[in-house]
């Protein structure tokens, strides 16, 4: 009878996590067991929705006359995203990234924050790191050297709801043209041992 071959302990679960961000150029925690160090600002609580890991593919595929299966497919573009709401609204970090601020901006006088939203907004880059988490098992960090919120949700002020920002992070390439920087600390796999 065949044996298939299973491990829990290499099933990973999303069970916590986190996020950071950083001035462009910061370099990268390196592992997810290591607490970020400034210049990296925490985001805070992250809804119960977690960390979603985009991935946005096209292709080209080339099919001869005659055939009916293509004989290449190339990659046209490839994007790599990040998905996340932010539950920690009146984090000056936070509201930085909501507003395409510096967090200089945001310190209040007399207890008063005031700021205003441009119609010309410029790209706001920034090194972020996220940490997904299941317990000792499992620690997953992805650095993003290079990120920019491309896409926000709109706002919900209402009883019923915590007022939060959700919003997708893209990943652009670095001068070594990487978009994430990958960090497990993962189970080994052990060897198979079928014939």
């Amino acid at each position: 009878m065949v044996q298939i071959t299973r491990a829990a302990d290499l099933l990973g679960i999303g069970a916590n996590g986190g996020a950071w961000v950083a001035p462009l150029g910061t370099t990268s925690p390196g592992d997810p067991e290591i607490q970020p160090l400034a210049p990296w600002a925490p985001l805070g609580a992250i809804s119960d929705d977690g960390l979603v890991q985009g991935f946005d593919e096209d292709s080209e595929s080339f099919t001869p006359w005659g055939f009916t299966a293509p004989i290449r497919t190339t990659i046209t573009s490839s994007l790599r995203t990040f998905s996340l709401t932010a539950w920690e609204t009146a984090r000056t970090t936070v509201q930085s990234l909501q507003y395409r601020l510096d967090v200089a901006d945001l310190q209040p006088t007399a207890g008063l924050t005031t700021y205003a939203e441009t119609a010309s907004p410029a790209p706001d880059r920034r090194a972020w790191w996220f940490v997904v988490l299941d317990g000792d098992n499992f620690q997953r960090g992805f650095y993003v050297p290079q990120g920019e919120i491309t896409e926000r949700s709109d706002v919900t002020n209402k009883q019923d709801e915590a007022i939060a920002y959700e919003w997708t992070i893209t990943a652009y390439p670095d001068e070594a043209g990487n978009t994430v920087y990958h960090f497990d600390r993962v189970p080994e796999t052990a060897d198979y041992t079928g014939s």
